[in-house]
């Protein structure tokens, strides 16, 4: 359910709306469609009624979503959600482009990392220092010096920072170094996580689940959105399928199909999405094309000494080649809006 507020609506009788709400027992969630003010009532709807809430005078209608997934539809909010972190936007025409290391190995690493980020157009570090890893004997993380690390390099060469986090435990800690906080593949569906991010106040970049369909994804991001958080970011980084070749499938139908059903933005993570350091390139370039709000992309000065995902990973060479690209087709892309 939400609510569509009248135009004359003033900041006080929102305030007293919401506080009606809340002591009903529900959350209010409140945005700006547009120029369209509406509020979300979240809970189960006991204890309020249409007319107990249009007794309040500002209130225009009062709507029903059908969708599962409520407040992440565009049944809710029909204009693109547009995320913005230190005057940097992610939603907008601009293409976001978030790369680093899998792993934080050390401090020499990252910096030079950050700095080739830089140098050509990226504004977001990415890079993991709690790593989840399919065997236990695989290098997990520097843990909270390798976020030491990450953030030196990010406030050198002004990046904006993304890291993993994989426990509850972990989230304090975590909040007080990076800029967006990344929910892995294998942790989409980890309720009680998505429900503590949904606390939080930093943005939530949430990756897709393994084996999870659309929905599932959506339900995910309404987890974390129903506990309060509105900044959440979709990443399409490829589904297990019956094929081998490739580490992953990378549903491209998936990013033009979530632009039509959610005002999130959305990025691509085609490292992860196929495995393969070939194909990282043009996977990337397809999915923006299909709609992707931006990218994110591993990248090492020597993958193959990396200590982790070095496959999948790019040189410097060929991040450096990509950049170039990226910005090709986002102009290619603009101007196919002229036609």
């Amino acid at each position: 359910m939400y609510i569509v507020l009248k135009e004359s609506a003033t900041y006080e009788e929102i305030l007293k709306l919401k506080k009606f709400i809340k002591e009903t027992g529900h959350g209010a969630l409140e945005i700006l469609d547009g120029s369209i003010k509406k509020i979300g009532i979240m809970g189960r709807k006991s204890g309020l009624t249409k007319e107990s809430l249009k007794e309040f005078g500002i209130v225009e209608n009062v709507l029903q979503i059908a969708k599962p997934f409520k407040f992440v539809s565009r049944e809710f909010k029909n204009e693109d959600t547009v995320i913005e972190i230190k005057g940097r936007k992610i939603g907008s025409t601009d293409l976001v482009l978030m790369a680093g290391p899998c792993s934080i190995e050390n401090r020499e690493m990252i910096i030079e990392i950050a700095r080739i980020v830089k140098e050509n157009g990226g504004e977001y570090l990415r890079g993991g220092a709690f790593k989840p890893r399919t065997s236990p004997y695989d290098f997990q993380g520097l843990g909270e010096e390798g976020l030491k690390y990450m953030r030196e390099a990010c406030d050198i060469y002004d990046l904006l920072m993304v890291t993993e986090v994989m426990d509850t435990r972990d989230i304090e800690i975590i909040e007080k170094y990076t800029d967006i906080f990344q929910v892995g593949a294998r942790n989409m569906q980890n309720f009680s996580l998505l429900k503590e991010l949904g606390k939080t106040k930093k943005p939530v970049l949430l990756k897709r689940g393994l084996s999870a369909t659309i929905r599932d994804f959506l339900m995910a991001a309404e987890y974390i959105v129903a506990f309060g958080n509105k900044e959440v970011i979709l990443c399409e980084r490829g589904i297990r399928t019956f094929e081998i070749a490739t580490r992953n499938t990378v549903d491209i139908n998936g990013i033009a199909l979530l632009k039509e059903k959610t005002h999130l933005p959305i990025i691509i993570d085609a490292s992860h999405g196929t495995g393969k350091r070939s194909l990282v390139e043009p996977v990337t370039l397809g999915c923006v094309l299909a709609g992707a709000d931006g990218a994110m992309v591993e990248v090492h000065k020597n993958p193959s000494c990396a200590l982790s995902d070095g496959d999948q990973t790019l040189t410097f060479e060929e991040f450096i080649i990509l950049c170039k690209k990226l910005k090709k087709t986002l102009e290619f892309k603009e101007s196919l809006k002229c036609l």
